[in-house]
């Protein structure tokens, strides 16, 4: 796996230099490093289909929460694509939970669809709940192992050398051997 290069996202500190841009009705949970995601499902599909973390086992997951009136999430979303295309597909899947209705969903992933992100909205408030989201942005970034790595409400500039080291320890973290052995199969 390649490693992110701090160059490859310094642009993400324009988008994550303002505090959280939406305090939502969302209670927010206590997620730590360590911990195995609250739900398998993070949003749905615009076909409805569930959006499960477990169609991403082995891969770091980097899985961003956010709107389209919030300025800083509608900025990193280039930057989330740059990191998805820059440690590829094999080792990396970024998933970006729109929080909006269908309708502004169905709207938008039309734009973002060549940016080659795995793309979900959260019409119920499913992932939203489970992931403690109470404002924008929000990521988690999930290890390979599925633990996650760290949890990042209303980031800022000063914390991108944190998120490019989270990244880094995501996709070296060891795949679960049940894994491992599958993708060594021809």
């Amino acid at each position: 796996m390649r490693a992110i290069k701090k160059a490859s996202v310094v642009s993400l500190a324009l988008a994550l230099s303002l505090p959280a841009a939406w305090a939502g009705s969302v209670a927010a949970v206590a997620l730590e490093p360590g911990d195995l995601p609250p739900s398998d499902q993070v949003g749905q599909a615009l076909n409805g289909d569930p959006v499960l973390l477990k169609s991403f086992a082995g891969k770091a997951v980097v899985l961003s929460f956010w709107a389209t009136w919030c300025t800083y999430c509608m900025k990193e979303m280039p930057i989330l694509a740059n990191i998805q295309s820059n440690a590829g597909k094999k080792g990396v899947q970024v998933v970006a939970v729109n929080v909006e209705d269908r309708d502004v969903f169905r709207k938008v992933q039309r734009i973002l669809e060549p940016l080659n992100l795995a793309l979900a909205y959260d019409p119920k408030q499913v992932g939203q709940k489970a992931f403690g989201v109470d404002g924008l942005p929000h990521m988690i970034i999930i290890g390979r192992d599925g633990r996650i790595v760290q949890v990042y409400r209303g980031y800022g500039e000063g914390m991108l050398p944190q998120i490019v080291a989270d990244l880094n320890k995501a996709i070296a973290a060891p795949m679960p051997a049940a894994l491992a052995a599958s993708a060594a199969q021809p």
